[in-house]
């Protein structure tokens, strides 16, 4: 009888603490005359390897050192959810997943999935 109590008084709770919006939210943006004005641009920041997404080489090394339990430097490269989730799951498949992932990350054979690594280490 207590368990059936506790339960309900639970699931009560449960269904009054979510609450969402019942009304529709839209929004707006406002426009704003501006004057064009030429300016001198930077190529660094226009060059298609800004847009393919270069990630450090440094940094995907730090990320599997220090946060490797929770596979950062998969995520972080751009590796597939599953095989991440599956990283987690095996502990990086019992150390053996993870040190091919270190060798991998130094020598540069591991690359992210969508661009390439930056020139410099970090």
């Amino acid at each position: 009888m207590k368990l059936k109590l506790f339960l309900s008084v639970f699931l009560f709770a449960l269904a009054f603490t979510s609450s969402y919006a019942s009304f529709p939210v839209q929004r707006t943006q406002a426009v704003t005359e501006t004057a064009i004005v030429e300016t001198e641009v930077d190529e660094e920041l226009f060059s298609p390897a800004a847009f393919a997404g270069e990630k450090s080489q440094g940094v995907a090394l730090l990320l599997l050192l220090f946060a490797g339990i929770v596979a950062a430097h998969r995520w972080y490269l751009g590796s597939p959810w599953y095989w991440n989730v599956l990283y987690i799951l095996t502990l990086g498949g019992l150390g053996i997943w993870a040190l091919i992932d270190l060798i991998g990350i130094i020598t540069g054979s591991y690359q992210p999935r969508n661009g390439t690594y930056q020139e410099d280490f970090f």
